[in-house]
């Protein structure tokens, strides 16, 4: 028989372990304090660029998780829209990601809109899987793109060496394509590009840049190893560019149609501070 949790003898600590159960032996189990059922609201600044009774779109802040899951159980995205919300906001699309449309990953920063109403959610998400919408990201990526604006396709499923990553599988993936565009080049050390998701899977824009050669400055995930043209930098910049420490990508753009009005909206938000400095070193390259 296999024991799990944390063990005590004699009133002793020693570890948090599986183990095998021993005849003649006393365990004691310390059991870890249940989750709350739903999350709380917690007071956490928004950056809000609009709102009204049906839906509110905000400015993620990179470092923000969207919604509670594993190793992230508070301080999230859901528990600030909670706060803010109240309690009309409990259950809308699910009690575990309440008023959650779309996501973006912790580190990425960006535009992202919340439903407030149950038939706000449910449109607005038949607009995300219809792709009817805008969504343009900005990122700064390792190397110089070539063709300079092209499409990348390739289904995009779980990496089958790696189930934590994502990649461009060539079964049991989903469809995906990007459309790119480079707006700067940095010599031929970098580059920033424009990115338009014409579908959304997982870490889509990472994935899809890795696999043409031009991972993401600062990926934690996708960039595996120290790129070549990191020599092009002189030192002072190569040294920022490889301790750039999250994904340089930033949700730049979101327009989609309201989803009870029916009227065009477009929300544009700027890239926050490290991701501008990050593109100013390069620039003076």
């Amino acid at each position: 028989m296999i024991l799990a949790g944390r063990v005590t003898r004699d009133n002793v600590v020693t570890r948090d372990v599986s183990e095998t159960v021993h005849n003649g032996v006393e365990y004691c189990l310390s059991p870890s304090a249940p989750a709350a059922a739903t999350p709380q609201g917690q007071p956490i600044a928004l950056e809000i660029l609009y709102e009204d009774k049906y839906l509110l779109v905000l400015n993620k802040q990179a470092g923000m998780v969207v919604h509670p899951a594993p190793g992230n159980p508070d301080g999230t995205l859901v528990n600030a829209l909670i706060a803010h919300c109240g309690d009309s906001l409990t259950g809308i699309g699910g009690e575990r990601r309440p008023g959650i449309v779309h996501r973006l990953d912790k580190d990425t920063s960006g535009v992202m809109v919340a439903a407030k109403t149950e038939l706000a959610h449910a449109r607005l998400s038949a607009a995300f899987a219809a792709r009817d919408l805008d969504r343009q990201y900005s990122a700064i990526c390792w190397g110089v793109p070539t063709p300079s604006e092209g499409d990348v396709t390739g289904d995009i499923g779980r990496d089958p060496r790696e189930r934590k990553r994502m990649a461009v599988v060539t079964r049991n993936g989903k469809h995906a394509l990007t459309h790119y565009r480079t707006i700067k080049a940095f010599g031929l050390a970098a580059a920033m590009v424009v990115c338009q998701l014409a579908t959304g899977r997982t870490h889509q824009i990472r994935v899809h840049l890795a696999h043409i050669g031009h991972p993401l400055i600062g990926d934690p995930v996708y960039l595996r190893r120290r790129p070549p043209v990191a020599t092009m930098l002189p030192e002072a910049a190569r040294r920022f560019a490889l301790d750039f420490p999250r994904q340089a990508l930033h949700a730049q753009t979101l327009g989609f149609s309201h989803p009870i009005t029916n009227v065009a909206l477009r929300f544009t938000a700027p890239p926050p501070a490290d991701f501008k400095r990050l593109e100013a070193v390069l620039h003076d390259v």
